[in-house]
């Protein structure tokens, strides 16, 4: 088969053929249709410190994919509860199920956790196999944005955890792909403004396609100012810090207002200073790190807004290349003129 590889340490991957993926008694093959790129295929590509440190080729590039079952193990197939033809997406992370954590109901936070595309072949390729367990129909979700559930899945859990969100005043830093998800999950679950802040132009345009009423540039705009006076002085109930860049990170603590909640997904790169006094303790903030999607609270909660038509994500696909055009894929993002990016491998 067809696959995008990483076949050595060092900047770049390639299409090759591979051997199709066997599977086990637990698991299914699945034809991939669409897949989404995202900032961690971007590492990978450029081959920086983190995937370098972190992955051992060769490896099956991919993440974010959807597609349609060509096989079941038989114990998968006994099981019942999914069939050949079914048009399916997947859980990424692959979780040992025994470990404190996975005993607790918080798998996401699983220490043995392997990730598709990263630690293990992944779907940027014709077939993936993943464990049943993993696996979710999709029940008249297209496979396009079945392919993006993955990240949308971060959003949710982003913008809901603590369940704060209806009536609210939501401020969200840094519209990226999951940023801008994250605009379109508020509005979904009641926020009574959604206000989001970027550099970028034509993020903040994505923004608004997804319900931001309000959007900022830091570049020109005094952004904490703004919030509050957005919100008659007290500032966002909700802050989703997606930037992952310390100005991101001061900005939420000095937007956020008194007892409000600061949920942070962005990954910083470099080491941000607090004032835990002033910023945290005597603001009475609850500050949450978000890691993934919650198993599997996230992904029910997901289809339930993408069945009832109270979420659409398909503003925020700007570009679609064929899996050979990766390069284009991956430069349209590092030049910040995308939103998400969709290869189509067997759609």
């Amino acid at each position: 088969m067809r696959a995008l590889v990483k076949k050595q340490a060092g900047p770049g991957m390639a299409v090759g053929e591979v051997a199709t993926p066997t599977f086990g008694p637990n698991d299914v093959l699945i034809r991939v249709h669409h897949a989404g790129v995202c900032g961690t295929d971007l590492h990978i590509w450029e081959w920086d410190s983190w995937a370098s440190n972190r992955l051992k080729p060769p490896v099956v590039i991919g993440h974010e994919f959807a597609g349609e079952i060509v096989e079941l193990g038989r114990d998968a197939a006994a099981a019942g509860l999914l069939a050949v033809g079914d048009l399916v997406t997947a859980e990424g992370h692959i979780v040992c199920g025994h470990c404190l954590q996975c005993r607790l109901g918080d798998a996401h936070l699983c220490r043995r956790t392997q990730i598709i595309g990263v630690d293990r072949d992944g779907a940027f390729a014709d077939y993936i196999s993943m464990p049943a367990s993993n696996v979710m129909k999709l029940d008249g979700i297209s496979t396009e944005v079945g392919a993006i559930m993955d990240p949308m899945g971060n959003a949710v859990h982003t913008v809901l955890e603590g369940q704060v969100v209806a009536g609210a005043n939501v401020l969200v830093l840094g519209c990226g792909p999951i940023g801008c998800f994250a605009v379109g999950v508020a509005r979904a679950a009641g926020a009574a403004q959604v206000i989001a802040s970027d550099f970028n132009p034509t993020r903040l345009a994505l923004a608004s396609a997804m319900g931001a009423q309000v959007t900022l540039n830091p570049g020109t705009d005094d952004v904490v100012t703004r919030v509050r006076e957005l919100t008659g002085g007290d500032g966002a109930d909700l802050v989703c810090e997606m930037s992952g860049h310390p100005s991101g990170h001061a900005q939420a603590f000095a937007a956020a207002r008194q007892g409000g909640r600061i949920n942070m997904l962005g990954t910083p790169s470099r080491t941000t200073e607090v004032d835990f006094a002033r910023d945290l303790i005597f603001k009475g903030l609850t500050l949450y790190g978000v890691t993934g999607r919650r198993m599997y609270r996230t992904w029910d909660e997901m289809q339930r807004f993408l069945r009832a038509g109270k979420l659409d994500p398909r503003p925020v696909i700007t570009h679609r290349f064929p899996l050979e055009r990766i390069a284009d894929a991956i430069q349209v993002i590092k030049d910040g003129s995308a939103g998400k990016v969709i290869l189509e491998i067997g759609a």
